[in-house]
């Protein structure tokens, strides 16, 4: 399954930064969140192994970045999103969920604390409708809200020598930092902020640049990870390393349809004491009851032609629940997919198909 198509249709695909720069490196261009992004260099297998064995170089252009100012800034984002803002100190991140009011999933944003502002990250696909929503909660408070898309991009390291990478291109230690802080720093002349990603639990560098500085940035960081034996990565191997690890995408696994606790996202992005938020009722509620009627599961499936997203999944021939994305686990030797079923589908033992395929729901992460 190409998973790049599920996210957008060709007439709607945004164009991203360094897009032309990989063309003219002939790099497989595809769709991925809704954005024009690599799916591979040349190839997926080495990429993999970057990504696993040495450190792989990421385009994550597929973003969306809010600045959020006035004095009202932590109570307005602390009201309306999942997560704790009111602790952040400047330095820190966290990652949330934006939801409506009957709990369903609107947004996974993640918020970095600065002296005078809360900067936050989602998506570029969702761009259009999620300024507008979030701007309509501004009411009483003084706050405001800029959309700074435009202005910046990210890359990222990641692989087990991407921490040692990124301290000898920009001097900060990421393993002494906590997950989703963030320092600035330069690469050459060029400013950057550091944010440390461990997808996996192996330490990670996302590098937040002004977008003219992209393709320069682009090059020193590629410069930097060929001499660790690592190279550029596209989406296709990092597709398939986060199903490995059992990491969800947004937009791909969980969305507008889903409520936290079907997503599998309740111990992540919800904090259950930082007080009231759009769409706590709903999410108490599910936790109280202690159960959902379909959940988010890994599956393997026994075939090498990974199905399509919204591919039923069959207990005993009748349809049980849907794919989301899927691709070919090198770790494996199969298909792997994320979907989601009906609770009755989840115990040990049953007898699930995809496609024709014996299927069977597998713990993440993956070892290897």
């Amino acid at each position: 399954m190409d998973a790049s198509a599920t996210s957008a249709s060709p007439a709607n695909v945004i164009e991203t930064p360094l897009a032309s720069l990989h063309r003219e490196n002939r790099a497989k261009m595809g769709v991925w969140f809704g954005c024009a992004l690599p799916d591979d260099f040349g190839s997926v297998a080495n990429e993999y192994k970057f990504l696993r064995e040495s450190v792989a170089l990421l385009d994550k252009n597929y973003r969306a970045y809010l600045s959020f100012a006035g004095p009202d800034r932590v109570r307005y984002l602390n009201a309306i999103l999942t997560n704790n803002i009111k602790d952040l100190k400047r330095g820190e991140g966290t990652v949330s969920l934006f939801l409506n009011p009957q709990g369903h999933i609107q947004a996974e944003i993640e918020t970095y604390a600065d002296a005078e502002r809360l900067f936050c990250i989602s998506f570029a696909m969702i761009r259009e409708r999620l300024v507008p929503a979030l701007d309509h909660y501004i009411i009483m408070d003084d706050v405001a809200l800029t959309d700074e898309t435009e202005e910046f991009g990210t890359l990222a390291l990641e692989g087990p020598k991407a921490a040692s990478v990124a301290k000898e291109v920009t001097a900060v230690d990421l393993e002494a930092l906590p997950e989703l802080a963030w320092a600035e720093a330069r690469i050459g002349t060029i400013p950057v902020r550091v944010v440390r990603r461990s997808p996996g639990g192996v330490a990670g560098a996302e590098f937040v640049a002004e977008r003219a500085h992209l393709a320069e940035l682009w090059k020193a960081l590629e410069s930097a990870v060929t001499k660790q034996g690592g190279g550029a990565c596209g989406y296709s191997a990092l597709n398939a390393l986060r199903l490995e690890q059992g990491i969800p995408w947004f937009g791909y696994d969980f969305g507008e349809k889903q409520i936290p606790h079907e997503a599998g996202l309740q111990d992540s992005h919800i904090s259950y004491t930082k007080g009231c938020y759009t769409g706590q009722e709903i999410v108490e509620r599910v936790r109280s009851r202690g159960a959902v009627n379909r959940r988010r599961v890994l599956f393997s499936i026994a075939t090498q032609s990974p199905p399509r997203a919204g591919t039923n999944v069959l207990l005993d021939g009748k349809e049980i629940g849907f794919i989301t994305r899927s691709a070919l686990s090198p770790n494996l030797g199969n298909a792997i997919a994320f979907g989601y079923v009906r609770k009755e589908a989840t115990s040990d033992g049953a007898n699930l198909s995809c496609d024709g395929a014996a299927t069977k729901i597998i713990p993440p992460p993956l070892a290897g």
